[in-house]
């Protein structure tokens, strides 16, 4: 079992940022891949970023490539979804999730997530 953490939601003007952080406990973190996800009312669930197991790589959806970056601490079990350039469409649940052994944007791919934490962006 592996326990997600989410932290460091908020609300924010148009413009702005913000820096999500997801604590792991359990299984060794660094056997995981780590996704961001979010849920914004009414909407699925979407893919955010991933990063590889070591950190070295990294992949984005389309509409936060080039604003948000995705980074990881192994040895302080974390990883962290860092937010600028903050738009109105950016205001959603955002979940952090771990996924053993394979490297994916399905959120159907992932094996634990965690409880989410919200985000609004006021315009």
């Amino acid at each position: 079992q592996v326990q997600l953490v989410e932290s460091g939601g908020g609300l924010v003007q148009a413009g702005g940022s913000l820096r999500l952080s997801c604590a792991a406990s359990g299984r060794t973190f660094s056997n995981y891949v780590m996704g961001w996800f979010r849920q914004a009312p009414g909407k699925e669930r979407e893919f955010v970023a991933y990063i590889n197991y070591s950190g070295g790589s990294t992949y984005y959806a389309a509409s936060v490539k080039g604003r948000f970056t995705i980074s990881r601490d192994n040895a302080k079990n974390t990883v962290y979804l860092q937010m600028n350039s903050l738009k109105p469409e950016d205001t959603a649940v955002y979940y952090c999730a771990a996924a053993l052994l394979t490297i994916t944007t399905r959120r159907d791919e992932y094996d634990y997530w965690g409880q989410g934490t919200q985000v609004t962006v006021s315009s």
